[in-house]
């Protein structure tokens, strides 16, 4: 199913219908303020089992993020961080970034993983940010990718759907997406510590 929401005015209906999917344990496939997300409830393990295996990989082995609408829903994931890691994520986020966090006791539970990190997105698009709003907790995210060697990353929502329309519950239509990831930041050491360049400028934040 594919279904178009505007990120300028997110529709509440097509939000809902969205998170109904979610709450049913459906995947569904959404914009970002980077590149189209494949998400599901993270409370949900069925779901998470089913993202591993069209991306295949192993739950223990997966770099997933977490999509939070802000920044209150970091800590219930996150060993407590400093003050000057807190004073950037206020500044950067909304924003382009993942920033990745030692994993409190409530990560390994969820991706029944040994996994010590966790990434964190605050993505600057509005559609992403209301679905986990009305559903009252994060999405679990991976990226889109594509298999063509030029193109990394899909970014005609149409084209998303032709390609997965039998693998997921739901397609939202926020417009074209972007094909350039978000920085990875790593802030486990209490220092900013860049993994991937992407489109978020940490530099713009320090």
């Amino acid at each position: 199913m594919l279904i178009k929401i505007y990120p300028e005015n997110p529709n509440p209906k097509a939000i809902e219908q969205a998170v109904d999917v979610l709450k049913k344990g459906g995947i569904i496939i959404y914009p970002t303020d980077t590149v189209y997300g494949l998400g599901c409830d993270i409370t949900n393990q069925k779901a998470i089992e089913r993202i591993c295996k069209i991306r295949g990989i192993k739950p223990e082995k997966a770099n997933f993020s977490f999509i939070c609408s802000d920044l209150r829903h970091i800590s219930d994931f996150v060993k407590p961080i400093d003050t000057t890691v807190f004073r950037l994520l206020k500044k950067a986020l909304p924003g382009p970034f993942t920033f990745i966090f030692n994993a409190n006791n409530n990560v390994p539970k969820l991706l029944s993983s040994n996994k010590k990190t966790v990434g964190i997105r605050v993505p600057d698009n509005s559609i992403a940010r209301e679905i986990v709003k009305v559903l009252g907790n994060p999405i679990l995210s991976t990226s889109i990718k594509d298999d063509d060697e030029l193109i990394e990353y899909s970014t005609d929502p149409e084209l998303i759907h032709e390609k997965y329309e039998d693998l997921v519950d739901l397609v939202i239509d926020g417009g074209y997406g972007d094909n350039e990831a978000s920085t990875v930041v790593d802030c486990t050491n209490g220092d900013f510590e860049i993994i991937r360049e992407g489109k978020g400028i940490l530099e713009n934040y320090l």
